[in-house]
């Protein structure tokens, strides 16, 4: 099940919500899913995969859409801003250090 964790820009203060663990929204609406979070590349290419593997991606993709949605974030500069248990959750589900 998908955990919610608030992450924040520091520069533009701008908040997300951010997710880790498994994908019950991917499961159901695929490819629409970064389509919604505005990652249209993103939405693209999972598009064209899914088509190309005959809807396969889409069965194997929630297990692992939430934590490549969350380390491209990271990437972009956006940090974790949330109560530190589920910061450390976060933190511990995306493979990244404890600061």
């Amino acid at each position: 099940m998908a955990k919610r964790v608030i992450i924040q820009h520091p520069v533009t203060k701008i908040t997300k919500d951010g997710y880790f663990g498994f994908s019950w929204t991917y499961l159901f609406f695929g490819w629409c899913v970064p389509l919604f979070r505005g990652e249209l590349g993103v939405a693209a290419l999972h598009c064209l995969f899914t088509f190309v593997t005959l809807g396969i991606w889409q069965i194997i993709l929630p297990f692992i859409y939430n934590k490549q949605y969350m380390i491209r974030m990271l990437e972009k500069g956006y940090v974790l801003k949330d109560d530190e248990r589920i910061m450390a959750d976060a933190r511990a589900a995306l493979g990244i250090a404890d600061f």
